[in-house]
């Protein structure tokens, strides 16, 4: 009776040996695309780690996966190189045009009234810094505002425009305009599991992309410094948005993964999908939920954006960690969202 359970164990356990193996290094017929670092497979527990007092309980439970190696943008896809895409395409973004009353109430509650037309117009949220302490930090609208004009070409509104700024993370970016740059450029969107692997820059156990000293945001990430939203101290240097590379890397070569300007991944976004994971064992590579559901917004289909932004600060979202994740619908386009993409051997092949 022993032997054959032996046995049986063995070829479990080579089994999941087997399930859970991963590219770890670059194959070496392939050369590195312009503007990318090759990242190495491996394991990780994705989720916030066990010291993190800032953890959110939708990054819980922790949850063991394996991701095969891949190639992703040193930084985020700027306005230049986005440009170049428009330029050869003609591709007009989600926020320059013209609003479907008709779509758009699908998204909202039953008798949601119809705004009034002036306010229906191409646009997109912009920040506004509140000229007063806010009393409520869960009111987002103290400090966003719907501005008419606003877009990647018009970061501010329609009296800005792009000069100087154009190494600056292209932002005001729906979901489907990050696929379709992708598309075009012959990569795709990270999962939510690639981005985080990516993001911990090898420090699987850290808080943050650089170890767990708090202290060191300032030097590390563009975000919120001083008292939020109404006072910023620039003690990073920046209010707003800044330049790629403008902060170091982590250990796998990669800029601003923390901070400046939230990320999109290709993961539904999903407040089951933690959970119902952990059941699972080691997942390999997971390209999240079958489907979208959020139980405080159930009716509108959403997508996990990764990274926090300069608009992040320890007392209102804490977004400046790897573990952390965000939820965004997908025609919904900001002054903090932008992407990066990636390629699989595979695709390069």
């Amino acid at each position: 009776m022993k032997k054959p359970l032996f046995f049986l164990l063995l070829m479990l356990m080579a089994s999941c040996k087997k399930e859970t193996s991963v590219m770890v290094e670059k194959p070496a017929e392939l050369e590195v695309p312009k503007g990318m670092v090759w990242i190495p497979g491996g394991e990780f527990s994705m989720g916030a780690v066990k010291n993190d007092p800032m953890a959110l309980d939708h990054e819980k439970p922790a949850h063991p996966v394996a991701v095969e190696g891949f190639f992703m943008d040193v930084t985020e896809v700027t306005n230049k190189e986005f440009e170049k895409f428009v330029n050869e395409t003609g591709y007009v973004t989600v926020a320059e045009r013209e609003i479907d009353w008709e779509e758009m109430k699908k998204q909202l509650p039953p008798g949601t009234p119809k705004p009034h037309d002036s306010i229906l117009q191409p646009g997109s949220l912009v920040f506004k810094k509140p000229g007063k302490k806010v009393p409520n930090l869960y009111d987002f609208s103290q400090w966003w505002e719907w501005k008419i004009g606003a877009n990647w070409k018009h970061p501010a509104g329609p009296d800005s425009n792009l000069e100087g700024k154009e190494d600056y993370p292209v932002v005001h970016i729906a979901y489907e305009d990050a696929v379709a740059y992708a598309e075009w450029a012959g990569r795709r969107l990270p999962t939510e599991a690639e981005w985080e692997y990516a993001a911990k820059g090898g420090a699987k156990n850290a808080i943050f992309g650089w170890g767990d000293d708090e202290t060191l945001i300032k030097e590390k990430a563009n975000t919120w410094t001083g008292i939020f939203p109404t006072e910023n101290n620039l003690a990073d240097g920046y209010e707003r948005v800044a330049p790629v590379k403008s902060f170091p890397p982590n250990d796998y070569g990669l800029y601003e993964m923390t901070g400046n300007v939230w990320e999109y991944t290709s993961d539904w976004y999903n407040t089951k999908y933690y959970t119902e994971s952990l059941e699972k064992g080691t997942l390999l590579n997971p390209s999240g939920a079958k489907a979208p559901y959020n139980s405080h917004n159930p009716q509108v289909p959403e997508k996990v954006i990764k990274g926090g932004s300069f608009l992040c600060h320890v007392s209102y979202c804490a977004s400046f960690r790897p573990s952390a994740r965000m939820q965004n619908s997908l025609d919904s386009s900001h002054e903090h969202l932008g992407f990066r993409t990636i390629a699989t051997p595979e695709m390069l092949e």
